[in-house]
């Protein structure tokens, strides 16, 4: 490691210090250019609490509007409907990284300062996702964020900034989109105690938009009173409570909500964590209340300088890529997008018809296809089936069917494609002679007065009455196979995939290039970091696209032989 960054790791380690952070049983130290920072085991803990962090260190949005400099204009911008909670910890962060003396500045000093998502690839590395869902996903949010940046970030920015006197320079994209990856990559889902957000106001006046620990969009609350104290500057807990803010929790439960950690936020991922993070919020366990402290995961007994990781929960390659710049080789947890284009239904015949049937059965135009389902497939070696396909095989069974005019069939229990998904496609495949038998069929159950509206499950199961499988699984072959022929027409086959990757030789930087280039029997083999998680990726859909095709074949073909 540079002298600079051993600078800054000691500066960063004297500010957690200085702000009642706990390392009891780690030491943060650097990994390699791909992890940057992470943790490790220094000595053996009897109680395997490793680390503990107050959460009035944690970065949410009630932090940032009770910041002494930027708390009442942030609030302004709050009521005025220009930020949201997650987008007021973004512009916090861009601005903060700007303050020559930011009080935040040992800790955002040792963040990284590039990504390896795919928003900071390179026009030719972007390249390498071509025919994946993220190539088009990328280019899209890219486009959103900037055009956020133009018509928003910049001005709010400026105007924070102009609070702190003159900045030193114009605030950039590339500044707003670090905050973006730094809030993204590093961001926890947290149960706060109550009364740690809110302790001095009765729950009729809170106003945090609190979620659960299940959402796919936490809110969050964040604020920072600053004081000097020696050297490092400390973050002290907020004296008084900004109104304003929106509570639905009753006291002594926990409201869920969005912040960065400092300490914490430098374990890096695995499948096989070696810790977890827990909240305790009367300090009964680690002697600091309102804390988040690390702890060993089960009797785990570390040796010294090992890593300490967490995990990031259950996620395919396609969510680490996107969210945090990393794959993992063959990922167990991979999955498969596959969608119907919604504007494509504008095309088929009957689509208004169509339409009403989707609406009235809530069916889903896409759906997400784990590699697990492949264990009780067609192909698999299983003989039992799983509790997703168990479940699936239930719904299904629930529908055959009023009036019998077909059987349940013999492939019910191997089918890996969820219902809801297939219902969608059912009824976009419908002709038009199996419309009007759907029509008759919910006329006879409703009658011709319409004097009910037809239950969700009772138009599931029209459709399925009028139609079978075929159509559905056709459809299903259709979409699976245009999407394996997307993915390789512009990188080749599986196979090609991994070629490149048993030949590659991973660079990080330019020294690394400049080293290994003085070998000209390895050159053709380099590629940046960035190209091999594109290809990692990619391959590994490669894989489940052609495994799942395979699936709906065979489960087409039992469709037509059983005159389904």
């Amino acid at each position: 490691m540079a002298a600079l960054e051993e600078a800054k790791l000691e500066n960063f380690l004297q500010w957690l210090q200085v702000n009642e952070v706990e390392l009891r049983g780690c030491k943060i130290k650097y990994c390699d250019s791909s992890k940057g920072f992470g943790i490790f085991a220094s000595n053996d803990v009897p109680n395997g609490i490793l680390l503990v962090v107050p959460l009035h260190l944690a970065i949410t949005p009630t932090r940032v509007l009770q910041d002494p400099l930027f708390g009442p204009e942030c609030k302004a911008m709050l009521e005025e409907g220009e930020v949201d909670d997650r987008f007021l910890i973004m512009l916090f962060l861009t601005v903060e990284r700007l303050r020559k003396n930011s009080s935040w500045n040992p800790y955002l000093d040792l963040l990284p300062t590039t990504f390896g998502n795919p928003l900071w690839f390179s026009d030719d590395e972007l390249l390498e996702l071509k025919g994946t869902t993220l190539y088009r996903a990328t280019e899209l949010q890219k486009k959103s964020l900037q055009s956020l940046f133009d018509d928003k970030v910049k001005k709010l920015a400026n105007k924070l900034l102009a609070l702190d006197g003159n900045p030193e320079r114009e605030v950039t994209f590339e500044d707003f989109l670090w905050a973006n990856s730094i809030f993204w990559t590093r961001a926890l889902n947290i149960p706060f105690p109550r009364a740690c957000l809110f302790p001095n106001i009765p729950e009729e006046h809170d106003n945090i938009n609190s979620r659960g620990p299940d959402a796919s969009t936490n809110d969050i609350s964040s604020e920072k009173v600053y004081k000097e104290s020696g050297k490092a500057v400390q973050i002290n807990e907020p004296e008084s409570q900004v109104s304003g803010v929106v509570s639905t929790s009753p006291p002594g439960e926990t409201i869920w909500v969005e912040g960065l950690v400092p300490g914490i936020d430098f374990c890096n991922h695995d499948t096989k964590p070696a810790a977890t993070w827990e909240i305790d919020g009367t300090g009964s366990i680690t002697g600091i209340p309102f804390s988040m402290y690390l702890l060993s995961a089960g009797q785990n007994l570390f040796q010294r300088e090992q890593e300490i990781s967490i995990s990031y929960g259950d996620k395919g390659n396609e969510e680490l890529l996107y969210l945090y710049g990393f794959v993992l080789n063959d990922n167990p947890d991979d999955f498969l997008m596959v969608h119907y284009p919604v504007d494509a239904i504008q095309e088929v015949p009957f689509s208004e018809t169509k339409l009403q049937l989707l609406d009235a059965q809530k069916a889903k135009l896409r759906c997400l296809l784990p590699r697990s389902l492949l264990k009780h497939g067609f192909f698999s070696q299983s003989t039992a089936p799983g509790e997703a396909i168990k479940e699936a095989t239930k719904d299904r069974v629930s529908s055959y069917s009023w009036s019998g005019l077909r059987k349940m069939p013999s492939y019910v229990s191997k089918l890996v494609f969820p219902d809801d998904f297939l219902t969608a496609l059912r009824t976009i495949a419908m002709k038009e002679s199996e419309i009007y038998k759907v029509s008759s069929l919910l006329e006879e159950l409703v009658g011709s007065g319409g004097e009910r509206q037809p239950s969700e499950t009772e138009v599931r199961s029209a459709i399925w009455e009028a139609c079978g499988d075929s159509g559905a699984l056709q459809l299903l072959f259709d979409l699976i196979n245009m999407k394996m022929m997307e993915l390789e027409e512009g990188s080749g086959t599986k196979e090609s995939d991994a070629d490149l990757l048993e030949k590659a030789r991973c660079i990080e930087n330019l020294e690394d290039c400049k080293r290994y280039g003085t070998n000209g029997s390895l050159q053709h083999h380099l590629m940046s970091r960035n190209r091999w998680s594109s290809i990692v990726y990619r391959r590994g859909q490669k894989q489940l696209t052609r495994m799942f095709l395979k699936e709906a074949e065979h489960a087409l073909q039992l469709a037509l032989s059983e005159g389904n």
